[in-house]
This record gives structure tokens, sequence and C-alpha cells, in this order.
């Protein structure tokens, strides 16, 4: 049985009244069912993540799987026998008894499945990140406010404590207003002068190669294309690398606690800039402008091993990935299971009552909203202006330049060479 965690009991606390814009409407297409009643839910993607993400719904009925390589169906298949199978996802999304989705594809095909299902009424839970383009990340938060179903982007560490206190410090003005916010990760990209691979081997007959690539431009058959999320991120056509990727994760925590959404600029540098893959390592400056809650803001997102400096009495070297706040009383360290209110002598008495609710869990939130249309914290207007965020910097490092941005027009007014990374061309037949 879920956790009881109503409407009533997120919206009565003050930060979640807070973020009442980013819950939008809740879910109204959600029919009155009770909690205990099992959905019937189709798995798009049921390998890697894909796997991960079925057992954190396992309790409803899995009624169908769809996934390009037949040994990720076999396997899945095992589990759930009496799943319908499907290579082609699009085709599950007709199955007309199915309530909800799983998505957990490549990047590149996230956000027309969420918009096709979506537009089937069907509630949608997407691994992250929610879109390949700051386009349809628009597209997505569009549609979703359209048809409000139930929908959960995969940033899992949004439901842990520890996110939740951190956010409480920062909203609570334990450190003051905060300025500057500086989030890194060491995920290293490809080195420079990284080029396709030249050789063309045969497609393994358990693969259907031209389902893989979707949406994305046509290319022979390489198995250094499917190693995994940390390899095929690195190529354009198919992710973002680890700003697109971890940027969800991470990122989060300042979009959160700083009631973030549109930049007013962007730019990024890199060790090398290449039409193919994303660099080595790569530093991008969002700048936000002030709101009656906070001053305007810095942040800075680093990646491949470039770090801010590090704080007294912490050696950030020794941090793979954290969240630094700055502010004008004082200064937050955190990653997903650390959190240091610095200097720390000076708050070694601090203490803050919790004032946001515990989370049922990530994946039982989103359950819960699918059958009762409670809110869901990380719904796709709150995630796809993450994600339409933090995408933006991996355009103002393509073109090289400071992009100056108007979030009505979906356009950098200075730079419009930009248009060509801020929304992509799709083979026929895969149009969002």
């Amino acid at each position: 049985m879920l956790p009881r965690l109503t409407r009533r009991t997120l919206l009565k606390n003050s930060t979640y009244a807070g973020i009442g814009f980013w819950v939008a409407a809740g879910t109204a297409a959600a029919r009155s069912r009770s909690p205990n009643e099992k959905l019937n839910i189709g798995i798009i993607g049921a390998g890697g993540r894909g796997a991960a993400n079925t057992q954190g719904v396992k309790s409803e009925n899995i009624a169908a799987l769809a996934d390009v390589n037949e040994h990720h169906l076999e396997a899945a298949s095992k589990q759930f026998p009496k799943a319908k199978r499907y290579v082609d996802w699009r085709k599950l999304l007709d199955q007309k008894d199915l309530d909800a989705v799983v998505i957990s594809t490549p990047d590149h095909h996230h956000a027309l499945a969420c918009v096709a299902a979506m537009k089937r009424g069907k509630h949608v839970y997407c691994e992250k990140p929610l879109a390949h383009s700051v386009y349809e990340a628009r597209v997505v938060q569009d549609v979703y406010k359209q048809f409000k179903v139930a929908t959960q982007m995969g940033t899992q560490i949004h439901a842990t404590d520890n996110y939740r206190r951190v956010v409480e410090w920062i909203q609570g003005g334990a450190i003051g207003p905060v300025r500057e916010v500086h989030v890194w990760c060491d995920r290293v990209g490809f080195p420079p002068g990284t080029t396709r691979p030249k050789d063309t081997p045969p497609v393994p007959k358990h693969l259907d190669w031209d389902l893989w690539l979707g949406p994305a431009p046509e290319r022979p058959y390489h198995p250094s294309y499917l190693g995994g999320c940390t390899v095929w991120e690195q190529w354009w056509d198919f992710g973002n690398g680890c700003l697109g990727d971890m940027g969800s994760h991470l990122i989060d925590l300042p979009f959160w606690a700083l009631k973030l959404r549109d930049p007013v600029s962007v730019e990024a540098e890199g060790c090398n800039r290449s039409d193919e893959c994303y660099p080595q390592w790569l530093v991008a400056h969002f700048e936000h402008p002030a709101t009656p809650e906070r001053p305007a803001l810095k942040l800075t997102w680093y990646d491949g091993g470039k770090k801010p400096a590090s704080p007294p009495g912490h050696d950030l070297t020794k941090w793979g990935i954290g969240v630094l706040f700055v502010g004008d009383n004082g200064q937050v360290l955190a990653d997903y299971s650390r959190r240091y209110l610095l200097p720390e002598e000076k708050f070694k008495d601090f203490q803050m009552k919790p004032s946001i609710p515990p989370s049922p869990g990530h994946y039982e939130e989103w359950l819960l909203g699918c059958k009762t249309g409670s809110p869901t914290l990380c719904n796709f207007d709150y995630s796809g202006k993450l994600i339409e965020h933090n995408l933006l910097g991996t355009v103002a490092f393509r073109v090289g330049k400071k992009l100056l941005w108007d979030p009505t027009t979906l356009k950098a007014t200075n730079c419009p060479e930009a248009d060509q990374y801020l929304r992509r061309a799709y083979r026929p037949g895969w149009e969002i």
C-alpha cells in the first residue's frame, strides 16, 4: 500500500505552496481511484535504466514492454510474462488498456515518447533528461499543461531527505541572500579529436538499429554507440553529455532551493568544440535575474575535472559531485548525502525545524499522482524548465558565444546561429 500523501498535506506546507506554479493544475486527467487499485503500465526501454525503473513500479500491472534490443525484451518478459511485447514504442502506445508509461530510452527518444503518450492521455514517468533539445523541453512543458496527466522525471535524488534539508536552509535564510552557486560533476567527455568510427560492422540480429536511431540522422551501426548512457550521451545526435545528463540531478538542487526558471544569459567554454561530440570538459555560466525573493544570481556548472575553489576546511578535489551555495552570511556545501553549513564553527549550534514533508518515494509519488491527482514535484513543468535551462549551456558552448536569452520567443536575441542547436531536424516519421 502506498504511503498516504494528499494534495492538501503537500500544499498546506509553505515550501510546497511556494512552488504552486510548478505543480500547475495538478493531474486533473487522473480519474479518482483507490491507491490500492493497480495501474496498467507500459515500459518503453526495458534494459539498463529501464530495468531499474521497472523495479520501481513493479507493484503495478506491467502490461506492455518495448525495446529495440531483443535480449532486453527476453529478460523483461521472464519477469513479466503476461506483458505484450513490442520493438517499436510507437506501437506500444496504441495498446488501449494502458494507463501509464515509463520511458527509459536513450535521450533522443525521450521527448517524442513523452509527448505522444501524454496526447493519448497516459500518465508518464521519464528518465532524465526529459528532452534532447531546448525546443523539445518547451514542447513537453506545453503538452503537459494541456493534458494534465501525472508526470515525473527520473531525478530520484529530489525525493531524498538530504535535498529537502538543504532547500530548507536556503529558503529559510540560513546563509542570507545567495548570489552564486557552483555545481560540478567529475564525469569526463570524449578526448579532443574523437571522430565517428570508420568501420561498419554488421548490425546484430537482436538489435533493430533503425528504430534505435529513431529521430536521429542516419549513420551506420557501430557497437561503440551502445556502450551505455556514459557513451551514447557524448554524441550530439543522441545526448548532451554530462551537463545534459548529470545536470538534471545536480542543478535540480539550486533550481528547487532558489526557485529558478529562465536565465537571462548563458555562456560556456570547453577544451574542444566538435560537431560530433561533447567536449572532454565544459564550464557553463548561467545568469539569473533578481526576483522579489532573491538577488540576481550566477550559477556555474563544471565537469571533466573542473571545479570551483575549495572552501576552508573542505577539499573539493575529493568531491566527485557537489553543489556550493555562496550567500552573504555563509555557504552551504552538499551532494546527494552530505550537507554542511560553512564556516562550520559559526553554524555549530544552528538548528532548523524540518518543514518539507518526507517523500513517499520518487516512484510512489508518481504512482499516487496517477491514481488520485496528487501533485508530483518533478512534473514536466518543473523538470521541463530545468532541462530547458541546462541545455542552453550546451547550445552556448556549441556556438562559442554568450547567449542573451528570450524565453518567450525561445530565441537567443544576439545569436541567430544558435537556432540550429535549439531545435533539431527529425527523420521523416519521427517528428515531435
